[in-house]
């Protein structure tokens, strides 16, 4: 039995003619007759009555018409659902993320994904970058965006160098100097957050090797309690710069350069399953990345195909 097979009975059922249903699937009406015959023996029954006055279902043909039907309804659905994918009018973007990242810079990418794409359903798991590399490989996400680390079965594509900077409240004396000797720092009360993250590590590591030995005032669990806390006046703190550049810009935070220390940075990376084709939501999300940063990701075709072009313009900033 085949789908040819079954399109000829539909149509010959709805016809009730032979030469018609011929005439509408653009056949000879002798191949017509062939597959209804075909068919026939396929299931051992007879499915029409021919007379004189045309043709029509048997009692088993008529059993059987609701089914061929949803036979080549379920195959259209299918021709729609791929081509929904193809057009990028359907499918899921999962994605893995740092909190940093997470919290400050994709909103705003997702907004302009979004807005390309309405119709994509985007799924987005945010775990410390050490959890990103597990969650690709293991498929929970397709694409992962973290600081860069080692793994041979991933693709690692840069995007930028994500700085930390003192920053202070406007009315400290800091604030109005615009930059002090990294000595200063071990003097104020410096605020912290999460001792076991990787910004806290990279913090401590560029305050040691500048010879200072700063112990936190206050050591708190997430950084935008570290920020809040640093708007109220409790101390300083240094942060990421892509966490305060909303509060720098309202005046609500100032940035003060801090001389003898290395400014502490990592790099921000998107990374990907090595070997293992994305969807073309997923590609579609790394040619925005493209965009944004400027950086060529070496990808895999989409199940073999090429991926729909992004559209429109790159988000503004997120940094």
């Amino acid at each position: 039995m085949d789908l040819g097979q079954l399109e000829a009975f539909i149509q010959v059922a709805a016809a009730r003619s032979f030469s018609r249903a011929a005439e509408a699937l653009g056949l000879t009406q002798p191949s017509v007759t062939a597959r209804i015959q075909s068919l026939e023996r396929d299931l051992q029954e007879t499915l029409f009555d021919r007379n004189g006055h045309g043709v029509r279902l048997t009692d088993v043909g008529a059993s059987f018409l609701p089914h061929a039907q949803r036979v080549l309804e379920a195959l259209q659905d299918g021709r729609d659902a791929v081509q929904s994918l193809r057009a990028l009018e359907a499918g899921t973007l999962r994605l893995g993320a740092a909190p940093t990242v997470s919290t400050y810079v994709l909103p705003e990418l997702l907004k302009e994904f979004r807005s390309r794409y309405p119709r994509l359903e985007v799924s987005v798991r945010t775990e410390y970058s050490d959890q990103i590399a597990r969650m690709v490989l293991a498929d929970e996400v397709q694409v992962g965006l973290e600081r860069t680390i080692a793994h041979s079965d991933v693709v690692i594509v840069p995007l930028y160098r994500d700085e930390v900077v003192l920053v202070t409240v406007p009315s400290h004396p800091f604030a109005a100097r615009g930059a002090v000797p990294v000595g200063e720092i071990a003097g104020e009360p410096l605020l912290m957050f999460n001792r076991g993250s990787s910004y806290a590590a990279l913090v401590h590591g560029a305050l040691r090797e500048a010879g200072v030995r700063a112990e936190p005032a206050m050591e708190l669990d997430n950084m935008e309690a570290t920020k809040q806390m640093v708007l109220e006046g409790l101390g300083i703190a240094l942060l990421p710069q892509v966490a305060v550049e909303r509060e720098v810009r309202r005046g609500e935070l100032s940035l003060v350069r801090v001389e003898g220390m290395a400014p502490p940075r990592r790099e921000i990376s998107m990374i990907y399953r090595k070997g293992r084709p994305l969807s073309r939501a997923a590609q579609a999300f790394v040619h925005l990345l493209e965009e944004r940063y400027g950086v060529q990701a070496p990808l895999p075709p989409a199940n073999g195909d090429t991926a729909a072009p992004a559209q429109g313009k790159p988000p503004a900033s997120g940094g």
